[in-house]
């Protein structure tokens, strides 16, 4: 079976340094790749690239076993990028935030993104003005759209952050459930998983190092 996505003989320099080269592996559904290593390894430049949003220094990154740089408009359709920053906008409250997210690639009904809002923890939140929540809470309207329609594969970048112990387990239970069902996640924390799907692994950055 193709894998979604496929690292082939992947390097990247940043600043004149190499951060990593020769990194293989591949991602097929149900999987979860967790990306470890030290501060400066090169973990969000990792997921960057993976997410088309970089070009390696070395190697390629195939999309269904083609070249990723050729297949723009298919990776739009297969990914679900959720950096580290909580990716809102202040002024917008928490539904409005979704929608405008939303419309970008799928659009959702105002219904489905009360529900969202209600998985994530922000019943009664939903139109309130985004600079008034806390940090905790602008994280979890970013993470609602993991509960929307959305692609099969998810690439997030240090996802649990400002996130509460409740929030966090929620996450945790969420994200597995997605691999389980046939989705993909790549992610990078520094936190210890304890609720694993069955195609995990971990990819430690440190190994590769150059």
């Amino acid at each position: 079976m193709t894998p979604l996505l496929q690292a082939v003989g992947l390097a990247c320099e940043r600043d004149w340094r190499l951060l990593f080269e020769h990194l293989e592996f591949k991602l097929c559904a149900g999987d979860m790749l967790q990306i470890s290593g030290p501060n400066g390894s090169g973990k969000t430049s990792l997921l960057r690239l993976l997410a088309g949003l970089m070009q390696p220094t070395a190697g390629q990154i195939l999309l269904n076993g083609q070249p990723l740089a050729e297949q723009r408009s298919e990776l739009a359709r297969q990914l679900l990028w959720i950096g580290h920053a909580a990716g809102i906008k202040d002024l917008l409250t928490p539904e409005e935030n979704l929608a405008w997210l939303c419309a970008l690639h799928r659009p959702a009904e105002p219904g489905a993104i009360w529900q969202a809002l209600a998985a994530v923890g922000l019943r009664g939140f939903e139109d309130v003005a985004c600079h008034t929540l806390s940090a905790g809470q602008q994280r979890r309207v970013g993470l609602a759209r993991l509960y929307l329609d959305s692609p099969p594969l998810w690439i997030l970048d240090e996802p649990y952050t400002a996130l509460d112990k409740q929030g966090v387990a929620q996450l945790e239970a969420h994200l597995a459930e997605h691999c389980e069902q046939g989705g993909m996640v790549v992610l990078t924390t520094h936190h210890s998983l304890t609720h694993k799907p069955s195609g995990y692994r971990e990819l430690n950055l440190g190994q590769w190092a150059a």
